[in-house]
């Protein structure tokens, strides 16, 4: 049986910053979306209950080709790294097209995603990339602070470098780690964590930085999507690239995020031309239709 007819649009079923299925971070693209009220919008995001949904709409604006609406099982959300990667495949397949560039416009603003076939055979993986705002650096906080919102001691916070709010279009407060160890043990207070900055809703990215391999172990803790870990975060990888610049002069890192989910994830991030770029395959799990009022 096929669905069809007045109120079916195309879905799409994504893992993004993955090669494999089941795997990086699961993503559904609803296309065609023009006439889907946001109190629909937000019904399907908590029916699929992924980190984030997408509904993608005719810009309103010029210069872009598509809006992106982003939503979690809580609220649409400004901007997101992932779905804006997942999307633009998406919008590629539905094309037709094996490479595609394309200018999404979202509550931040425009953004230039980039996407190719990887995989030809299947058809079913893809290289996607986007170019980031600008990062704005905001307020630091003491490992007084960080340390207890993450459940770890204080002396697992690295003290050779700040605890800083970053963004690129989603506030992200980048706790940067001592150790492996540190990072495997968090056990995060979303109570804590929601006090750092109680007037937006803020993602906690806890990381470690192995210098000489230019390689990095991150952990995102999320309280707007219901008290959950992310298993990739490109809108985190951002504000993360952009801050080992301006802190250690690195502009280019590899990314491991997911591995204490069994969602293993790898992010590349780089600075180009004073924006961060974030990059990732995905892949396609299954494409259809929904029927939604």
């Amino acid at each position: 049986m096929s669905i069809g007819g007045e109120g079916a649009h195309p879905l799409y079923w994504l893992d993004v910053f993955t090669d494999r299925p089941l795997a990086g971070n699961g993503l559904a693209v609803v296309l065609d979306a023009d006439g889907v009220s946001e109190e629909t919008m937000l019904a399907f995001a908590r029916e699929v209950r992924l980190s984030e949904t997408t509904f993608v709409q005719s810009a309103n604006g010029d210069g872009a080709d598509y809006r992106n609406r982003i939503w979690t099982i809580s609220d649409e959300i400004p901007f997101a790294g992932h779905p804006s990667l997942g999307t633009a495949v998406a919008m590629a397949i539905e094309e037709g097209s094996e490479e595609a560039s394309y200018v999404q416009q979202t509550v931040v603003g425009h953004q230039t995603v980039d996407v190719e076939i990887a995989d030809e055979a299947s058809g079913s993986v893809w290289h996607a990339s986007i170019l980031q705002e600008p990062a704005e650096f905001l307020e630091t906080f003491p490992a007084s602070r960080v340390a207890p919102a993450l459940g770890i001691a204080e002396d697992g916070v690295d003290a050779q470098l700040s605890s800083q709010m970053v963004t690129t279009g989603l506030p992200t407060l980048l706790v940067p780690l001592a150790s492996e160890e540190a990072l495997a043990a968090c056990r995060p207070d979303f109570d804590r964590l929601r006090k750092l900055d109680p007037d937006q809703a803020l993602n906690l990215y806890a990381f470690h930085f192995d210098v000489p391999a230019r390689r990095v172990s991150a952990r995102c803790f999320a309280a707007d999507m219901g008290e959950v870990e992310d298993p990739a975060t490109g809108s985190a990888a951002g504000p993360l690239i952009a801050y080992l610049q301006d802190c250690l002069d690195i502009d280019r890192v590899t990314i491991d995020q997911g591995a204490q989910m069994g969602r293993p994830s790898r992010l590349e991030a780089k600075m180009e031309s004073g924006r961060p770029r974030v990059s990732g395959d995905v892949t396609v799990l299954s494409v259809g239709r929904v029927r939604l009022p």
